[in-house]
């Protein structure tokens, strides 16, 4: 059965003043009735450059984890030609790689990875879809990586990927440094419990093209990440959106930071002391937005669970400790954790 991607229905309907009713949210859903508008939430910014002292990166990733579960790190390390290789080749394989080469690298339908191309990715609430294309593989570690779900063209693809991960490594390593030493624990603690070299880095494209009616769609509905930390670029073309105080904002970001979102498994590991963040993405009836998120997940055998040493009589776990693949099947499948 030939699935519909939406790169195709936004192609038909761009001069229409309507979309598929599959596309149309609830009106408790919907963007123009649910977004707080002439606000744009200001997240934290904060500069992780090699000048500035562990101990105050610390506390202020600490202090966004804890009150945020979002900020964006600038002084990073990875070199602004680095990212605009990684978007150039992510942007060429959905607008100018044929559709037919596209659909090689499709995910099977019933598949258990969910790496490939694709529209749909869980369960959809009363049918709903999202107004979203995307491709997801892994980027590191090697052992983990099947080529075969990485696009053939263009044709530095793969080069530009691979210098995006090892420059992002650096980045993800600092994080799960400054998580660790913002609980009291010593900076090895949370990345050791975590999986170490074992963390798989998952990258997700998304595409986001024109939307006639932006005010009654989304991109991608309100969730939080099921990641340890998500560390994402998106181009130039507005879309995020997080609800903080009871309102949807959306947030304003600066040209090559990298926001930083706290996961479902970072919130676990804490104990709850640091919230995963929750977010969901909206579309523009004239440009394509585009965004690539690098989701730091636990191998599928890997148990999560809060940390021991933030167990106590005071603080008793709030979570279980599972398996990350028992947690992904729950979530995808909107069952209790």
């Amino acid at each position: 059965m030939e699935v519909a991607r939406v790169q195709a229905i936004s192609s038909i309907t761009r001069c229409m003043d309507t979309i598929p009713s599959e596309y149309i949210r609830s009106e408790n859903e919907q963007p123009v009735a649910t977004t707080l508008h002439g606000v744009v939430l200001e997240v934290p910014v904060i500069d992780i450059g090699t000048c500035v002292d562990e101990e105050k990166i610390a506390k202020e990733i600490a202090e966004a984890s804890k009150e945020w579960g979002i900020f964006q790190v600038i002084n990073h390390g990875i070199p602004d030609e680095v990212i605009a290789n990684l978007q150039k080749v992510g942007k060429e394989f959905f607008e100018e790689v044929p559709q037919e080469e596209k659909e090689l690298i499709a995910k099977k339908p019933g598949a258990q990875s969910i790496e490939g191309y694709g529209t749909s990715l869980q369960k959809e609430v009363e049918g709903k879809k999202g107004w979203v294309d995307h491709l997801f593989h892994k980027i590191w570690p090697p052992s983990a990586i099947n080529y075969r779900y990485w696009p053939k063209n263009p044709p530095f693809y793969r080069e530009a990927n691979e210098e995006y991960a090892k420059k992002l490594r650096d980045v993800g390593d600092k994080m799960f440094r400054s998580l660790s030493l913002g609980l009291g624990l010593e900076a090895h603690e949370m990345i050791e419990a975590a999986g170490s070299e074992d963390i798989v880095y998952m990258l997700k494209i998304n595409y986001y093209p024109p939307c006639p009616r932006p005010d009654l769609a989304l991109g991608v509905v309100a969730h939080t990440d099921m990641s340890y930390i998500t560390l994402l670029v998106p181009n130039e073309v507005q879309g995020l959106q997080v609800f903080k105080d009871g309102h949807w904002y959306d947030v304003s970001y600066i040209p090559n930071a990298i926001i930083v979102h706290i996961g479902d498994q970072i919130e676990i590991l804490s104990n709850g002391k640091y919230k995963s963040v929750y977010h969901r993405t909206t579309v523009n009836k004239d440009k394509t937005r585009m965004s690539w998120p690098v989701f730091l997940e636990p191998p599928p055998e890997h148990e999560v669970g809060p940390m021991p040493k933030l167990i106590n009589e005071a603080n008793p776990p709030k979570f279980k400790t599972k398996k990350y693949k028992d947690y992904v099947y729950c979530k995808l499948n909107k069952l209790p954790q």
